[in-house]
């Protein structure tokens, strides 16, 4: 199913040929996605922006993974778990277009409950870059989850928890990184994350469907609750559905690491100010220079990291650059400019400048129950597609 209701005059919508895309490789990828509906991912939407232009939204597959549930509905709302991180990412890098923070600013300068000295050198920088020494979950990530515990708990938890090398010489994927970085910019503001990310970001794209931190009233306005799709539960997640990834309590937690709802086509919103250097429309949300910092590998900065990590896998502030030889590369056929990043709960952005093009795939199969392999295929469709 294919929804081409209008995305404000952002981004235009027109037929898969308008919007850049070889009509009989199109009718392919379309083929592909309803087979991987029915073979493999539960629930499937996706949108591509190329040029300025999109084709709309498409669907596939069902709402929650039983197969009495009803078909996908339009704009459905995905949590898109580590595609948060990314958004996170550029409210902090609004704070330094202000003057507010510096990258290279010590953490503990906003955080004074940390005390241990061997984070004395964590700045800001190492958290965007992921090089902080930070684990990626706490000990006691699950316990936190099943008692319904306070974000304030995980940002105690990731400031006394141990780092796992000096920050700057080594590379680890950290979420809890992102809880610091929340804390952050809350020190610095003084104003609730949620409520920094709508004012800075979400409001002023038109992500009239995205939010981190869902209050009640956003859920039950526009019959938000009804589209929300389901994810198929993680196995450590099973009997936990007053705090698994579909719980009320998850989605009003505002985990700065992988709380955030959004749609296909808000992303595509997100996409496209990227894609046009910071500009959405006549308004500038960021400068050009901020979109470039972001979209390069700050690794290759780092002297004591790994050549392998600084040239292989290298890193932006909070985006993943392309990786083409990992397990979880965004694809196979994209430029080496590519960015983007993956989400556990099954989902994947990528945004690609050589091509002007950005992909927005979300579905109901989290990454460790299978829908990598699919999402990657699908992607590879995408970008053939693209003339």
């Amino acid at each position: 199913m294919v929804d081409t209701t209008t995305v404000d005059d952002l981004v235009i919508i027109s037929s898969p040929e308008e919007a850049g895309m070889d009509a009989s490789r199109w009718s392919q990828v379309l083929h592909l996605a309803q087979r991987l509906s029915q073979t493999v991912l539960p629930g499937l939407a996706f949108q591509v922006t190329v040029r300025g232009k999109t084709a709309g939204e498409y669907q596939f597959g069902r709402q929650a993974s039983s197969p009495s549930s009803r078909p996908l509905s339009a704009h459905s709302i995905f949590l898109s778990a580590s595609l948060t991180k990314p958004v996170v990412a550029m409210g902090v890098l609004r704070l330094v277009e202000r003057g507010l923070i510096s990258l290279s600013d010590p953490v503990v300068d906003y955080l004074p409950q940390i005390t241990d000295p061997g984070k004395k050198g964590l700045t800001i920088r190492h958290l965007l870059t992921h090089t902080s020494g930070l684990p990626d979950q706490l000990l006691n990530n699950r316990a936190l989850r099943m008692t319904r515990s306070p974000l304030q708990r995980f940002v105690d938890g990731a400031c006394t928890v141990s780092l796992d090398f000096p920050p700057g010489r080594g590379v680890q994927y950290q979420s809890m990184g992102f809880v610091l970085l929340g804390a952050i910019m809350e020190a610095v503001t003084q104003i609730p994350l949620p409520r920094l990310l709508h004012q800075e970001l979400f409001q002023p794209l038109r992500m009239k469907d995205t939010v981190l931190g869902a209050t009640d009233d956003w859920l039950e306005a526009e019959e938000r609750q009804s589209r929300l799709a389901q994810v198929v539960p993680p196995d450590e997640q099973q009997g936990g559905d007053d705090w698994n990834w579909n719980s009320r309590y998850w989605h009003q937690l505002g985990a700065p690491w992988g709380g955030m709802l959004t749609t296909t086509t808000d992303m595509i919103l997100f996409s496209q100010m990227m894609l046009d250097g910071g500009a959405s429309g006549l308004n500038r949300v960021f400068s050009n220079a901020t979109i470039q910092a972001a979209t390069t590998n700050q690794l290759a900065s780092y002297p004591d990291l790994p050549e392998a990590d600084r040239r292989c896998r290298p890193w932006g502030l909070g985006w993943r650059m392309n990786w083409p030889t990992h397990t979880t590369s965004f694809g196979d056929l994209l430029s080496q400019r590519a960015y983007g990043h993956w989400g556990a709960t099954g989902t994947l952005h990528w945004i690609d400048p050589e091509r002007q093009a950005a992909a927005v795939l979300l579905s109901t199969l989290p990454l460790d129950k299978g829908s990598g392999p699919a999402l990657t295929r699908l992607s590879n469709a995408i970008v053939s597609a693209i003339r």
